[in-house]
């Protein structure tokens, strides 16, 4: 469960409460002080049975919790947490970077993925809502979400090696995200050697997790690397790796074929999503609730008689 503010910036406001608690004692005492120079405060209160200090630091906590409950509901306090679903939407990001004609997988990288992809597409259950997209300096969405395997199947084969230099991962994440906006169970599976070289990943982590979007990346590539026509490309790991983490999901390391096929199969069967749940109404019941408890105590239990 992640806990998540959409105004953090009025947590700020916080600082009231250790200002309250210090007037509130502060107070407290100078009245104490008044009230013994003309009556035997203490032994009043031994006789009436009650405890002035306390009932008083009773009230100052209600209303504490009242302020801290105000303060979370103004700063826009968001729980998320993983839930079972029976069912999901994907977008399948390919890395079409000059990287991935690295030729430790045969013919090449890319060629391997898409077969893989394909295969995803072919195994998944009937009505499930796939979207494709590529990504090297720049994401283009190949296929919008569609049931539809062939039109996936073409989108997939026609995606070639990007003539537009680097690989922006954070692109690719961001791209997906906003095509799985509208969808209940989201997932991403991102495939790529990792030789991230645009931008960073942080925005795109961020940006994933406030849409509720789990993210399965799968790195491929071999220890030794592969040769490509600027030179020996190895798998990079470290951002696939940080991406999958931080969106609750899972990474694989696909080094042949068949690893790469398994992963697909493996994220299949994986069935938690993200869901978003705002607190603010309940924040705001919860601060009516103890408005009231409080007016109740004040006005009757805790009544200072005249």
């Amino acid at each position: 469960m992640n806990v998540e503010f959409v105004n953090p910036a009025y947590l700020i406001l916080l600082g009231i409460i250790p200002i309250i608690i210090f007037l509130h004692f502060f107070m407290l005492k100078a009245k104490r002080s008044q009230a013994l120079k003309f009556a035997n405060f203490e032994a009043l209160a031994r006789v009436s049975g009650v405890d002035l200090l306390s009932k008083n630091i009773f009230i100052l906590a209600i209303s504490s919790v009242i302020i801290v409950l105000l303060v979370f509901s103004l700063a826009g306090l968001n729980i998320q947490r993983t839930v079972y679903s029976s069912s999901f939407t994907y977008v399948i990001a390919i890395d079409s970077s000059s990287s991935m004609e690295a030729t430790d997988f045969l013919p090449n990288r890319l060629e391997v993925a898409k077969q893989a992809a394909i295969e995803f597409v072919n195994s998944a259950p009937p009505g499930t809502k796939i979207g494709v997209i590529s990504f090297s300096g720049n994401a283009f969405i190949e296929q919008g979400l569609t049931e539809d395997k062939n039109a996936l199947t073409r989108a997939i084969n026609n995606i070639p090696i990007s003539a537009i230099g680097g690989t922006d991962i954070g692109e690719a994440v961001i791209t997906s995200t906003n095509l799985l906006e509208s969808e209940e169970a989201k997932s991403l599976i991102l495939l790529s050697d990792g030789r991230i070289n645009v931008g960073t990943i942080d925005t795109a982590i961020e940006y994933a997790n406030k849409h509720d979007i789990i993210i399965h990346s799968i790195g491929i590539g071999t220890e030794a690397g592969g040769q490509t026509s600027f030179g020996l490309s190895k798998i990079d790991e470290d951002a696939l790796n940080a991406l999958a983490y931080n969106t609750n999901g899972r990474y694989f390391k696909a080094e042949d074929k068949e690893t790469l096929s398994n992963s697909f199969k493996e994220i299949v069967e994986l069935k938690l999503k993200k869901v978003t749940s705002d607190t603010t109404p309940y924040l705001t019941i919860a601060i009516l609730v103890l408005f009231i408890l409080e007016y109740i105590l004040i006005s009757t239990r805790f009544r200072v008689l005249p």
